[in-house]
């Protein structure tokens, strides 16, 4: 029988692929659409674990997250990272009214979605013949084709010429299994890949695609000042592009001179463009800022917080509680 990469690779599929989870066992595209935005920086594992079911639990519907306030949405998003994520379905969700779109050319218009987002909701909810090009499907492609440079207009010309429209559905998940679990990006299994009679790079995997040039992150120092009025705490919530719609405490490039703020520890929170040094005080000096709301520690609780905030949270909840053994 003449090898067919589409055959091989169905059949590899139905024997190892991973059918048991959750989003694969639906075709409603809401609870679709929500795994695929968590998996985007996010590995399923982490994703199966903590934060998947709990958000459906809480928003069980497109109706549901769009009656929502974006505050419950980030905290529910909290730990997940890349918060531009929760904010765009939020923002989606309310813009659907209702009926999320039937086609991908549709879903693209909605914040967050983009060309391989839509066509995998598409072909996983209504079957639509439409490939995917996620960071494992990349992968693969730059290998069979044996392509060193990255070229995202190029790879859609190949996605869609190995592409099997007759299965949409098992191609894409199928091509996704193979990806995180056989093409791997270090020590690849070339032995056991449904592609590898015809894979034009299992000779040499590594060398596709060609290695991005790393630099290193940059570092920003900063000093966390969390000001204290009556047990109650200052926080702000982030209106800029980055971190937006999350709380968190003041923050100043240095301490004022004659400051009285008492040290509270230092923290490292590793970001994807840089790496933030914080140092944390607690300050009980007054302050007046309009932008800034009192909370108590149980309210605080139920605020979504950056990681780094949230790291200076328990330096403080560590200090008062050193404070109570000791007696002060």
């Amino acid at each position: 029988m003449k090898y067919s990469p589409q055959q091989s690779l169905l059949i590899w599929y139905e024997k190892n692929g991973r059918h048991t989870l959750p989003w694969r066992l639906t075709k409603d595209p809401y609870p679709i659409w929500i795994s695929e935005i968590m998996l985007q920086q996010t590995q399923v594992k982490t994703v199966l674990e903590r934060f998947y079911f709990p958000f459906l639990e809480r928003f069980p519907s497109l109706e549901a997250l769009a009656e929502a306030q974006l505050d419950d949405v980030l905290k529910m998003w909290e730990g997940l990272g890349y918060y531009t994520r929760a904010r765009n379905l939020h923002t989606a969700a309310r813009e659907c009214r209702g009926t999320f779109p039937r086609t991908a050319h549709d879903m693209i218009s909605l914040p967050g979605i983009g060309r391989s987002t839509a066509h995998a909701i598409a072909s996983f909810a209504y079957n639509e013949p439409l490939p995917i090009l996620d960071a494992n499907v990349k992968r693969i492609l730059h290998r069979f084709f044996a392509l060193s440079k990255r070229d995202e207009k190029q790879l859609w010309t190949y996605a869609y010429q190995l592409f099997d429209p007759n299965h949409p559905f098992e191609y894409n998940q199928a091509m996704m299994d193979v990806g995180a679990t056989v093409c791997l990006a270090k020590k690849p299994l070339c032995d056991v890949c449904p592609f590898k009679p015809a894979c034009l790079g299992k000779g040499s995997p590594d060398a596709y695609p060609e290695k991005k040039t790393t630099r290193s992150k940059p570092i920003r120092t900063s000093v966390i000042r969390i000001y204290r009025r009556d047990n109650r705490y200052a926080l702000m919530q982030r209106s800029s592009r980055f971190l937006h719609g999350l709380w968190g405490f003041s923050e100043t490039v240095n301490l004022p001179i004659g400051s009285t703020d008492h040290f509270l520890g230092d923290i490292t929170q590793h970001y994807s463009h840089f790496t933030l040094a914080g140092t944390v005080y607690l300050s009980d000096e007054p302050f007046e800022d309009e932008r800034f709301e009192w909370f108590s520690l149980d309210e605080i609780k139920e605020l979504s917080l950056s990681r780094a905030d949230h790291k200076a949270m328990a330096l403080l909840r560590y200090n008062l509680d050193q404070k109570r053994e000791d007696g002060c």
